[in-house]
């Protein structure tokens, strides 16, 4: 799979990303003025559309945010 193939949340999370995970990407997406695709599913547990991404883009918004500012105003 390259980097720029369409994949849902579910496809890189490989478990339901949620309502409000979904529109926090969603809106990230939409901010960085990222295309977005769209895919029709049913299954047991939902039937209706699913955004796609792109695979590139999801491993930058999951990527872990690096804590490196300094802390001020230890107790030490």
């Amino acid at each position: 799979m390259d980097n720029n193939e369409l994949m849902s949340l579910y496809d890189y999370l490989g478990k339901p990303a949620g309502n409000d995970l979904g529109k926090q990407v969603y809106l990230a997406a939409c901010y960085k003025d990222i295309k977005v695709g769209m895919r029709e599913i049913s299954n047991p547990k939902y039937t209706g559309n699913v955004m796609l991404y792109p695979k590139s883009f999801l491993e930058e918004y999951f990527k872990p945010k690096n804590n490196t500012q300094p802390k001020e105003n230890l107790p030490f």
